[in-house]
């Protein structure tokens, strides 16, 4: 994808304003939403995740265009095209391929080490929009592949997904509290996006839509944000490094080593598939198992 299609380029100078806002707010009411360090990491991470991504967005095109040329000569069709009311189906193909692969991020583990590092920090603002993965850019492309085997352009694809990341940005703060109640009904919000970083039980792995929350209320993954639980930001179990190295791959060390100590192919590869919490002798510290425990009370 040349560099000069990508809408991401030319967000740069929003997301600088919005951020330059944030910190306004924050030293003049002293809220103490940012750590130093902390959000230096976020940046740091991002610019890592910005180049590996130029890479690999060049690969998914060439990728996307073999498979969008197989699907014309398969069905004997010219595609969708670029027409307008393609935008409107294009938002909801990629948000829905979004969805599952931001879902299972958190639910196999193998992809939860490749991600975990986004929900490393114990703060949210729009530095931490910007603690990318640096292992995702390497699959993540996969999720959207039936996309050009569908009829939709390629290079379509990739300035949607740009579009989607965009959107994404805004709602990683705290300075907006709820947007109307229809907005929050459909889109993903401030609210919302809260609730997806927070480490309460009854918080985790919820919420995991992109533009749109509607998969989350259809496929039983949504929670609103509460009063009287407030988010707690980060992991359940915090990493307090600053190192971008640790922060991308700690997770791989300690996946390593549950598979390494686990006994029989079995057990090794539920600790690769299964969901963050599984253990094949310890307790059942998975989010589904708490969320329940905490509802039923056992």
């Amino acid at each position: 994808m040349p560099i000069e299609s990508d809408p991401v380029i030319y967000a740069v100078p929003f997301f600088a304003v919005l951020m330059a806002i944030e910190l306004y707010i924050n030293w003049k009411e002293h809220r103490h939403l940012y750590h130093t360090r902390d959000a230096l990491s976020s940046i740091g991470m991002g610019l890592g995740s910005l180049v590996i991504n130029l890479v690999m967005k060049a690969l998914a095109l060439t990728a996307f265009t073999y498979i969008h040329t197989f699907s014309k000569k398969v069905f004997s069709w010219d595609g969708l095209g670029w027409s307008w009311w393609v935008w409107p189906l294009i938002l909801i193909a990629d948000d829905f391929s979004f969805y599952w692969h931001h879902r299972l991020s958190h639910e196999i583990r193998l992809l939860w080490a490749a991600h975990v590092n986004h929900h490393s920090s114990q703060y949210l603002n729009f530095a931490t929009a910007l603690r990318q993965s640096w292992v995702e850019q390497l699959y993540k492309y996969v999720f959207w592949s039936w996309m050009p085997l569908a009829g939709f352009e390629p290079l379509m694809i990739l300035m949607m997904i740009s579009i989607s990341l965009i959107y994404q940005y805004w709602p990683h703060t705290e300075l907006i509290k709820k947007m109307p109640r229809w907005f929050e009904f459909i889109f993903n919000t401030p609210s919302h996006h809260r609730v997806h970083h927070a480490s309460n039980i009854r918080y985790l792995d919820c919420n995991h839509g992109g533009i749109l929350i509607i998969w989350d209320r259809l496929f039983g993954t949504f929670s609103p944000e509460r009063e009287d639980d407030k988010p707690v930001y980060g992991i359940t179990k915090n990493i307090h490094s600053y190192n971008l190295l640790h922060i991308a791959f700690h997770e791989y060390a300690d996946l390593w080593r549950d598979v390494r100590n686990a006994p029989g192919i079995v057990n090794k590869l539920k600790y690769i598939f299964m969901p963050p919490g599984w253990s094949h002798n310890g307790p059942d510290l998975r989010a589904k198992t708490l969320r329940r425990q905490l509802k039923t009370g056992i």
